[in-house]
């Protein structure tokens, strides 16, 4: 298994976390430059980014580096970067990307105030494009998130998906560390 991170935006520490994490959870060792084509400083949109830096994204780059990780790893997971429908050029979006790549595509929940008109909207425009969703994940991005497990089971009853798993907060961290004086 390995990771693919086609556009990353925002540099932490020097380094892009996202990147940095598919890259230790991948199995097969793969090159820097095949994991992650396009990685910009700002943490903002990938065509705004790609702009800003005089580059232009290309699905064409992309689909080639996915087919050289293909070529060495029996699974690759390809993690977006912005929603679904971020542009990503002029013309072109993620929808694109997957629809280019034939991947089926696991929609990530932000399981916040919002989220069910946000996750029915953006599972609405997978079917549009003519893509397959694998299926879900609830992302608790809150914590304390009031009635979660019930705006869960209301996406459960909705997506047409299976729930693949729930990743929650369980603790609130700012409130381990004592105020500032």
């Amino acid at each position: 298994m390995v990771g693919m991170k086609p556009v990353a935006a925002g540099i932490e520490d020097g380094r892009y976390a996202d990147v940095d994490a598919l890259i230790a959870a991948s199995t097969v060792k793969a090159q820097a430059r095949l994991v992650n084509p396009y990685a910009f400083e700002q943490p903002i949109a990938p065509h705004i980014a790609a702009l800003q830096s005089g580059i232009a994204i290309s699905l064409e780059n992309i689909a080639q580096a996915y087919t050289q990780l293909a070529a060495c790893a029996e699974v690759v997971v390809v993690e977006g970067a912005g929603g679904f429908m971020i542009p990503l050029n002029e013309r072109e979006t993620s929808a694109d990307l997957a629809r280019r790549l034939a991947l089926p595509v696991v929609l990530v929940v932000g399981m916040r105030l919002g989220c069910l008109n946000h996750a029915l909207l953006t599972r609405g425009a997978i079917a549009v494009q003519g893509l397959s969703c694998a299926g879900w994940v609830a992302n608790g991005v809150l914590a304390g998130m009031p009635f979660a497990d019930e705006n869960i089971l209301a996406l459960s009853q909705r997506l047409d998906a299976p729930l693949i798993g729930t990743i929650r907060i369980l603790i609130d961290l700012c409130l381990l560390r004592p105020p500032p004086i």
